[in-house]
């Protein structure tokens, strides 16, 4: 029998449970795919938490990578045998998976199952960031918060290749030392430094154009304050909790600053886009052009372990959950 893992009840990972699942066959307008390798993504811990609700049960997970097994009527696009990946199709923490063509891209044969259920959320999410939800110009200077995690060191490839200046924040020598190799150009300990006031200070007090911040609460009011007159908060994360509810006014007072709360899933909402941004990625991975780091990988069994890492701030890349053969 197929097995996923099910989110019951919401609450902290413990909740995540190992069931026998099958989704069947495929239907009209659909494959089924063998699960090779599903990434673990913070959008899975607001799910497992609550933050963002579902009605319980669920099997939790969006991203993932395999081969299809199986093709339902009216689908000649795809066929049995294919290598495909894909970054939002509900319940992939599975050996199985029901999903509609429109969703999966196909993938290279240069690169793996394992990095391409690695690159594709965190590799699209970066390279929109940079290209879409602001267009990145030569000259630009930008702050990438936990610029040493699995989106962040994209993102800072991303921004290098479009030519701004990075400054990277972390919170270790160690992530320090990864936020370099990726391309940051500085890099700011934000468990030891006022990051706001070393901005100012690396920009003669201009303040950077763009921030992009993933982790929400605690840097927040920082990153507000070390942006120039009328630059761009993109809030894109909140792994340190939701930012609570702010007096616009605030934004005037700093300069008249903009911030957007971008997703992902709204920028590759239509067929064209996804694509555009999926075969960038991909195909910057399988040249070398963008370096991936898979950080760590657990059999299906440890999707908990898995999370409490994660939450925990552990991780300098991606983690992914390996289930049965891979290619």
């Amino acid at each position: 029998m197929s097995q996923a893992i099910f989110v019951e009840r919401h609450g902290g990972p413990e909740v995540l449970q190992l069931r026998d699942h099958d989704p069947g066959a495929p239907g009209p307008g659909q494959v089924r795919i063998a699960v090779h390798a599903a990434g673990v993504n913070f959008v899975d811990t607001y799910q497992r938490s609550g933050l963002y609700p579902r009605s319980t049960p669920f099997v939790l997970g969006m991203e993932g990578a395999g081969v299809i097994e199986a093709v339902g009527s009216g689908v000649s696009e795809l066929r049995a045998g294919q290598r495909v990946a894909w970054a939002q199709v509900s319940g992939s923490y599975a050996q199985h998976i029901l999903a509609k063509p429109d969703s999966l891209v196909a993938v290279p044969q240069a690169l793996d199952s394992e990095r391409a259920a690695a690159a594709l959320l965190q590799g699209m999410t970066a390279h929109c960031l940079a290209h879409s939800v602001h267009a990145t110009r030569p000259g630009e200077t930008v702050l990438v918060h936990a610029a040493a995690g699995g989106t962040g060191q994209l993102l800072v490839q991303f921004l290098k290749r479009a030519g701004a200046r990075v400054i990277g924040t972390c919170s270790s020598d160690a992530k320090a030392e990864l936020c370099r190799k990726a391309g940051a150009d500085e890099v700011i300990r934000y468990d030891e430094q006022d990051f706001a006031a070393e901005v100012r200070r690396l920009t003669d007090g201009r303040g950077v154009d763009v921030v992009f911040d993933s982790v929400g609460q605690s840097t927040f009011d920082g990153s507000l304050k070390a942006l120039r007159g009328r630059g761009l908060l993109v809030l894109f994360g909140q792994a340190s909790g939701p930012v609570p509810p702010f007096d616009l006014q605030r934004l005037n007072q700093h300069g008249s600053l903009y911030v957007t709360r971008p997703s992902l899933f709204h920028y590759v909402a239509q067929r064209a886009e996804l694509l555009e941004h999926a075969n960038a990625v991909l195909a910057a991975i399988s040249d070398g052009s963008l370096q991936l780091r898979i950080d760590r990988t657990y059999p299906l069994a440890q999707a908990a372990e898995a999370h409490r890492d994660l939450e925990a701030r552990k991780s300098t890349g991606k983690l992914l959950l390996l289930i049965g053969n891979r290619g």
